[in-house]
């Protein structure tokens, strides 16, 4: 193979160029680019021909100086608002799923993720991205308000909320709640409880949907735990069986760990699941059909949502107009 004229160049720690590389591999300079940074829209034909030349040139991208060059970082952070407890840890499929598909389509545009917490913003890594994306909008909106100070393009996952001026992407809460009210009334159930935070954006939704859909056919009594956990679920349920006995004939939690919990309560309680009181939660995680018995729950979409989260942040730092957008919910329907 001919030899590479080493001249002066701009992106490799050996002066070699992209254009180097492109004339001898008789391909673009882009898709030398899009090669050296695994990119699908490449054969994999192509990337092992440009990584070999590359490799035998000694050619070494230089990452600093095209970021320096572009004044960009190629770096987004990603912010989790949900503050790891005991009952719910970071292992939990919630924001695993999400940052799946964020992780998966900013490495494939060529981008890094900075992953921490909201209240980290002040560190090197995350000053120096090019855009957050916020998982979860906080009670009342506040993680939202945070970010928004830092100046740097911002997607949410949540809810949309009136007057808002960020792009927000997530489930059709509303809609998701509005499935489950149509299932308690098919049961029968007319003395129902939603079990869960409604300061927060989406569950909010999820309960007014939950409440439009029972109209004046059924009764809801509204318990609002702080946490999302498997513990909150059971100490809320055994409150009100200690205190008011068994009135109530179905319970909508905001969260499978909530709606666990419940169950535990319940059972602890002698009473059946679901025959004295139906039980469904939300998010359809992977305990969700292995719990016993198998959790009746409200699926959302949280890879694809992770991905559409990693397309509009991107839009943004790009200087596209970007909207928000609500992905579909579904009522999985099992044994409680």
């Amino acid at each position: 193979m001919a030899a590479v004229n080493k001249k002066a160049g701009r992106a490799s720690d050996t002066g070699l160029t992209m254009e180097d590389i492109a004339r001898v591999a008789g391909v673009s300079t882009i898709t030398v680019s899009r090669a050296l940074r695994d990119s699908p829209l490449v054969t994999e034909k192509t990337r092992e021909k440009v990584r070999r030349i590359a490799e035998e040139q000694g050619y070494r991208l230089n990452i600093s100086a095209r970021n320096l060059r572009m004044r960009r970082s190629y770096s987004i952070a990603v912010v989790v608002e949900m503050t790891p407890v005991k009952g719910r840890p970071m292992s939990d499929p919630y924001p695993l799923e999400l940052l799946g598909g964020i992780t998966q389509e900013l490495t494939t545009a060529g981008y890094s993720v900075v992953l921490t917490s909201k209240q980290l913003l002040d560190t090197a890594p995350v000053q120096g991205a090019d855009g957050m994306i916020l998982l979860g909008q906080g009670s009342h909106g506040e993680a939202v308000r945070t970010l928004e100070r830092t100046g740097l393009p911002l997607v949410v996952w949540g809810a949309p909320e009136a007057g808002a001026t960020y792009i927000v992407v997530g489930s059709d809460n509303r809609k998701g709640g509005i499935s489950v009210g149509q299932r308690f009334l098919e049961q029968g159930r007319k003395k129902l409880i939603f079990l869960g935070d409604v300061d927060h954006a989406e569950v909010k939704e999820r309960c007014a949907g939950f409440i439009e859909a029972l109209g004046k056919q059924a009764t809801v009594h509204i318990i609002r735990p702080k946490a999302f956990t498997f513990e909150a679920g059971f100490d809320s349920i055994s409150a009100v069986l200690k205190k008011s006995g068994h009135g109530f004939d179905g319970v909508f939690a905001a969260s499978d760990l909530l709606a666990m919990g419940a169950i535990r309560a319940l059972t602890e309680s002698s009473l059946s699941v679901p025959d004295d009181v139906s039980v469904i939660g939300y998010d359809d995680t992977p305990g969700a059909a292995s719990f016993v018995p198998p959790l009746t729950s409200v699926h959302q979409y949280l890879r694809d949502g992770g991905v559409l989260l990693a397309k509009k942040i991107l839009g943004l730092v790009n200087g596209e107009t970007v909207e928000s957008e609500m992905l579909p919910t579904e009522l999985v329907r099992r044994q409680t």
